[in-house]
């Protein structure tokens, strides 16, 4: 029996804890309703919302991109300090960011060597690492 893209996003919701609103399983379904990874912006998950004939404004998008990283169901990445990319796969993993057309695609993590990082200042501890590798094409 084959799922549809709602009922995925509806489970992805609950294995969360989150209550699944209408906002939440509609979004949800665009980003794992298929069961590929996705890296979108707050912008273009918006768009494809309005694609799809979905009314959810831009606000409640950002709302509940934040709110699913917060559950753990994504992972929020940041290029350039400002532009925030949202990545439905929350295994720790580098990214190629790919300047020509401002998108972000998954890295080859079996290829990444980090050998050392620094010492963390007194009193911190290192939260996480990121890893951006940024890519134009010749």
């Amino acid at each position: 029996m084959t799922r549809t893209s709602h009922e995925v996003g509806t489970d992805w919701l609950a294995m969360a804890g989150l209550r699944p609103t209408r906002q939440r399983v509609t979004l949800a379904a665009l980003l794992v309703g298929d069961g590929q990874d996705r890296h979108v912006t707050a912008e273009s998950l918006f768009e494809s919302a309005k694609c799809e004939g979905e009314a959810v404004s831009l606000a409640t998008v950002y709302n509940t991109l934040r709110t699913f990283c917060d559950a753990g169901l994504m992972q929020e990445v940041t290029v350039d300090g400002s532009k925030s990319y949202f990545d439905t796969n929350t295994h720790d993993h580098p990214h190629f960011y790919w300047e020509d057309d401002a998108t972000l695609t998954d890295a080859p993590s079996d290829q990444l060597v980090i050998s050392q990082l620094p010492n963390a200042p007194a009193g911190a501890e290192i939260a996480s690492v990121d890893v951006v590798i940024r890519l134009r094409r010749k």
